[in-house]
């Protein structure tokens, strides 16, 4: 695979395939993360205001283009709308702030970082708010299409060229592109080893939307005693090829045209983890094919002590008990 490779949405936009997460990257290090990712070639960062450090990466944009390291329109940037801001007359606010934070002028692609939504009760663009008993008070009154009708306002006043979806169940991306006026360019999911999600891409794929894999190191996913990047088999692979079992992984991962986001704050996996100018054959990516065992990780939020989603209780929650199988 190219190290610049890039997948055309059907917005027309091109879009890295490799590019920068940004989740669970500490406050005090993603700046230096991102700066450090920008310098060695990345231009694609995903972002998210939940994440709650947009405003240390917008600094590092700002100084990048300030020194011409890199030129707003050769950077692909994505972030996310979070589910305290679902109501439509919160949708804009929200991603004007992330702008703001950003300290850019639109984004390259917004998402709906999950269906469900919470009620919105304070300031700003990522609350959790919660009842009295410390379970999560929701908004059960507004549809993921109402939603979607004001992120494609947000396309035609220039605020993000592309718009999408984040951990949605297929059911889900079928009832938004019944309706939509402009069609999601992108699902991002978790994708890793361990949980291929076969089915979802295909269903995806096939509707021209393309798809992001998150944690594609599986983020602590443990079978048969081993990580994602301490698994043996990748392991065993890796070393046919001279790279790592984290690269094995990425590679896969972008053998199936998909996008794929690591994430890490320390210099040289930042840097490893684009190296992938190298092609799987047929048999080493029916091998990583093989190690699938639908293990999700993330959850979007805690289980319960009965070992069930936080957010079950949400009838727009995508997963689990009673929700498509994919």
């Amino acid at each position: 695979m190219a190290q610049d490779a890039t997948l055309t949405l059907n917005s027309g936009q091109a879009m890295p395939v490799i590019g920068l997460g940004t989740w669970q990257a500490p406050a005090g290090q993603v700046g230096a993360a991102v700066k450090t990712a920008l310098e060695n070639g990345y231009r694609h960062v995903d972002c998210a205001a939940v994440y709650g450090n947009e405003a240390e990466i917008g600094a590092v944009f700002a100084e990048a283009f300030s020194s011409g390291l890199v030129k707003r329109e050769d950077l692909f940037v994505t972030s996310k709308l979070w589910n305290s801001e679902h109501a439509p007359s919160d949708v804009r606010p929200a991603l004007e702030l992330t702008l703001k934070e950003l300290r850019l002028d639109y984004l390259d692609l917004y998402l709906i970082h999950w269906p469900q939504c919470f009620a919105k009760e304070s300031e700003g663009n990522r609350s959790i708010p919660k009842n009295e008993d410390g379970s999560i008070k929701y908004d059960l009154a507004t549809s993921s299409q109402k939603t979607w009708s004001a992120l494609e306002a947000c396309v035609d006043a220039g605020l993000t060229r592309s718009i999408g979806l984040s951990n949605f169940n297929s059911e889900q991306i079928a009832g938004i592109c019944e309706g939509a006026r402009i069609k999601p360019a992108v699902l991002q999911v978790e994708i890793h080893p361990y949980f291929s999600q076969q089915p979802l891409v295909a269903f995806c794929q096939a509707r021209n939307i393309v798809v992001t894999a998150y944690s594609p190191l599986g983020t602590g996913a443990v079978i048969d005693g081993s990580t994602v990047v301490g698994n043996p088999t990748l392991k065993e692979i890796g070393e046919k090829y001279g790279k790592s079992s984290a690269q094995v992984a990425i590679c896969w991962l972008a053998s199936r045209g998909l996008v794929v986001i690591p994430k890490s704050v320390t210099p040289a996996r930042v840097l490893q983890n684009r190296e992938v100018k190298f092609e799987l054959s047929a048999e080493d990516i029916a091998k990583v094919d093989a190690l699938n065992k639908d293990c999700r990780n993330g959850w979007g939020g805690p289980l319960s002590a009965d070992g069930s989603p936080r957010d079950i209780a949400h009838p727009l929650y995508p997963f689990g008990a009673g929700r498509p199988a994919f």
